[in-house]
């Protein structure tokens, strides 16, 4: 296995788009793995079955086109709170720990970025970053994002979903989101993206400076 940079956090963190700067950066591959949630999600309405159904929902995910990823449409508001329900199953995250690891195992390296890539996906990744913020702060940045897409959104519903998704993500019995014990805290709430990269982007170095491959 090559180099992993392993990225956690809430939604809205700045996980992901440090993540695809990192992955520019250091010429690595980069995996949202939240849009493997998004797209089971998606793949579940588009087939009418109920989210809640684990083992329908599960299939879906076992059978997911990667290409399937570049759809914009997996970036709306309503699929990232569909995402966070699909996402507490233990069937659908078994489904996609493969693929997951897979990624991960490219000799060239590779950046991923979820909520328990550190401590579940790549517990063994030289570079662990657990990216947060507050709730406030994400709130407004994914305000703003779904509004640049041209969605009507309020500011109010958002922070509320944004508190619901944190709670879920954390509360759930299988792969909750939490803080690996060797990932390095980097809060992101008075940071612009160009800040937030750099730290970023220190730690990793720090980290590559330390690895050794197997």
């Amino acid at each position: 296995m090559g180099f992993v940079v392993a990225l956690d956090g809430p939604a809205a963190s700045g996980k992901g788009t440090i993540a695809a700067r990192l992955g520019a950066f250091l010429g690595f591959p980069v995996l949202d793995s939240g849009l493997l949630y998004r797209a089971t999600a998606a793949a579940a309405y588009a087939a009418g079955v109920d989210p809640n159904d684990e083992d329908a929902v599960a299939a879906l995910a076992a059978a997911l086109d990667l290409n399937q990823l570049a759809d914009p449409s997996l970036r709306s508001g309503a699929m990232g709170e569909a995402a966070s329900r699909v996402a507490i199953h233990a069937k659908v995250r078994a489904a996609l720990f493969s693929a997951q690891r897979a990624f991960a195992a490219r000799p060239s390296g590779a950046v991923i970025d979820g909520r328990d890539i550190g401590t579940v996906i790549c517990p063994t990744a030289p570079a662990k970053i657990f990216v947060t913020a507050s709730a406030e702060a994400r709130a407004h940045r994914r305000w703003r994002q779904l509004a640049d897409q041209g969605e009507a959104v309020d500011y109010e519903e958002i922070l509320a979903d944004i508190r619901s998704r944190d709670a879920r993500d954390s509360s759930r019995a299988v792969s909750p989101l939490r803080r690996a014990d060797d990932a390095v805290l980097l809060d992101t709430t008075d940071m612009s993206i160009d800040a937030a990269f750099d730290a970023a982007r220190r730690i990793v170095e720090a980290a590559r400076a330390r690895f050794a491959p197997d």
